[in-house]
């Protein structure tokens, strides 16, 4: 008797808390596919046999002509938006119910990371958008550009010192100190040179935090999508104690000094001090070239004109530089390793654009501002499809914050009803990959975005940084960092395809950041100038 209640038991609980959430969408009219039990549509990630990515993408081509469809991460329902123009609804039009992120992780667990613009919801991350926006205009991305370009500077007099003709170089890990160096700088006020001092404390407290290949991390990540209870109960940090501790005391020691001192720079650090004593204003900056094709506009939410002074508390503004470097680290060195990597394959392209590179440095004696980057019409466009086959994000997320209900538009559709608590995905690189967007899509093609071009792209079919109100608020950030460093790497080096490339590249299977077998080798070649 006793098992036979042990079997009924179990056969309760699988069908109620394992089987029946996997209903979720189909009750709901909504096409999915088949999710297994326990694992969803992830089984073959978890068991490392497809990519996140290739997960994405194989998803959103399942229903070839719906405009949403639904998955499943492990027991969590998820609706996937496929048709633009429901993106730009859901994201833009009806933002007011789509509000939030879903959380990483519990605030109180991991404070930097619960208390920073990304992660905050509601209305205090409206207040804290209005804040931050200005630090990311134009302007202020000019006033920051000298700093950037000595660290780019940095970065090519590094191998220019190297005694080889070609020089084997992995992107990655190259960039990730670049990108480490620039935001130490930009955002910390700290001069840092992680390729002669590799194991310097930012570098490695860096690397620590933004590393998400670990089984630790991915399960606790996994643990918080399907019960955060469980996760909060058991305090489950995603960010160590010691990266954590170490930015908030760089913050703390930073801020400190420099109100002491009474010492301005042009550089993050100074522009939340200036925040929380409510002195930012919102420039538009329209009568200057912008950052690019790709560059997001700011929403009204980041343009509200306010005098009032934030009550930052110091956690508050750690978390705000650590999101900064979060952000900054992992997705500029990657943004980097594949637009040098394909430049590398495509060195017709290369030679294009060097053209270009070489024209504007003679043209202004060697100065470079970022006006004329920005000027740069060929660089964007290279950028720009960089960004559309390798988003530095494969998805975004948005949590229902108000009922919502998705109106029937094709004869197969029913009134979808969405309810607080329930998660958006916008698939951006899968709709990158759509041919009904995207004419060879696996082609690397800046001409996409020439100036006879690029107005044919359809929008909300190019979403690199994100759509609506909560889209990335550092692209220009991104942008000119990107471009600086192409400028100089390319005025110095011919990118070549060396026998430690792989090619075509190919994503390790199993991981939620885009990690490529055998990393990103290329060859260096020094140009007689």
């Amino acid at each position: 008797m006793f098992w036979v209640m042990v079997l009924v038991l179990s056969a309760l609980y699988f069908y109620y808390f394992l089987y029946k959430p996997q209903l979720y969408w189909s009750k709901k009219n909504v096409k999915q596919g088949p999710p297994v039990p326990i694992f969803g549509d992830n089984l073959r990630l978890l068991f490392k046999r497809e990519s996140f990515r290739d997960m994405v993408i194989r998803v959103y081509s399942r229903f070839q002509n719906a405009r949403y469809c639904g998955l499943y991460q492990t027991t969590l329902p998820t609706l996937m938006i496929r048709d633009p123009n429901l993106i730009k609804q859901l994201t833009v039009k009806d933002f007011d119910h789509f509000v939030d992120h879903r959380a990483l992780t519990p605030q109180h667990v991991d404070p930097l990371w619960g208390y920073n613009l990304f992660a905050l919801t509601g209305d205090d991350w409206k207040q804290m958008r209005a804040t931050l926006s200005p630090t990311f205009t134009s302007s202020k991305m000019r006033s920051m550009f000298l700093l950037m370009e000595k660290s780019a500077k940095q970065f090519v007099d590094f191998y220019l010192n190297k005694n080889q003709k070609v020089i084997d170089v992995e992107l990655k890990e190259s960039f990730s100190r670049i990108a480490n160096d620039v935001i130490a700088n930009c955002a910390f006020g700290l001069t840092v040179d992680s390729l002669k001092d590799p194991n310097n404390d930012f570098y490695v407290n860096g690397t620590d935090a933004t590393n998400f290949n670990g089984l630790y991390k991915n399960l606790v990540v996994w643990l918080n999508t399907i019960s955060p209870k469980i996760t909060s109960a058991l305090n489950l940090r995603v960010f160590s104690k010691q990266s954590t501790d170490f930015f908030k005391k760089i913050a703390d020691d930073t801020i400190k000094y420099r109100e002491e001192k009474n010492i301005i720079r042009p550089d993050v650090v100074h522009l939340l001090m200036e925040a929380r004593k409510g002195r930012l204003r919102y420039d538009e900056s329209s009568k200057t070239q912008d950052a690019g094709f790709a560059t997001v506009e700011e929403s009204d939410y980041g343009k509200i004109q306010s005098t009032k002074k934030m009550e930052f508390t110091d956690v508050e503004v750690a978390a705000q530089m650590f999101v900064f470097f979060f952000g900054g680290f992992d997705t500029i060195s990657t943004m980097m390793s594949f637009t040098c990597y394909e430049l590398a394959l495509n060195p017709e392209i290369q030679a294009k654009l060097r053209q270009e590179i070489d024209d504007v440095y003679e043209k202004n004696k060697g100065e470079l501002s970022y006006d004329i980057l920005n000027g740069m019409k060929y660089l964007d466009m290279t950028i720009s499809e960089s960004l559309r086959m390798h988003p530095p994000a494969v998805f975004i997320d948005r949590l229902c914050t108000k009922e919502y209900t998705i109106k029937p538009e094709h004869p197969d559709e029913h009134p979808v009803h969405i309810k607080p608590g329930d998660n958006i995905w916008i698939p951006m690189v899968a709709l990158h990959y759509d041919e009904k967007h995207y004419q060879n899509p696996n082609k690397f093609d800046p001409e996409r975005f020439s100036d006879e071009n690029k107005d044919l792209i359809k929008p909300y079919t190019y979403l690199p940084f994100g759509s609506g109100p909560r889209n990335c608020i550092g692209s220009r950030f991104a942008l000119m960092e990107v471009k600086t460093l192409v400028f100089h790497i390319l005025r110095n080096f011919e990118l070549t395809v060396i026998d430690k490339s792989t090619v075509p590249l190919k994503l390790v299977k199993g991981t939620i950041s885009s990690v490529v077998e055998g990393g990103f080798w290329i060859g260096m070649k020094k140009r007689t100038i």
